[in-house]
């Protein structure tokens, strides 16, 4: 079974909610976050501040899961975190490992 890398994508506002939540999983092993900054075309989600600097904070989640269940988590996450703006993007992996 191929793992993939799945990416959310998320405000501030969402990230310790999501963060809780994925912890709560008992499909999710682990996952890294870190901070992001958003640049695009979608200034009705960005406060005036965002809209001056150019760019939107937002906080990025990488959880490597075999395929289905990151497919069955984008799932839960769609009913648990309907209408909280949250974005994704679920790659396949080509490899990972420790190195040591």
């Amino acid at each position: 079974m191929a793992d993939c890398l799945l990416h959310l994508i998320c405000s501030p506002k969402v990230e310790d909610s999501l963060a809780e939540w994925l912890l709560e999983r008992a499909e999710v092993p682990g996952f890294t976050s870190l901070p992001i900054a958003g640049h695009g075309s979608s200034e009705q989600s960005m406060s005036l501040a965002e809209q001056v600097a150019g760019r939107s904070r937002r906080v990025m989640f990488l959880l490597e899961l075999p395929e289905p269940t990151a497919r069955a988590l984008l799932e839960a996450v769609r009913a648990d975190f309907s209408g909280s703006g949250l974005h994704y993007w679920l790659l396949p992996m080509l490899a990972a490992g420790h190195i040591d």
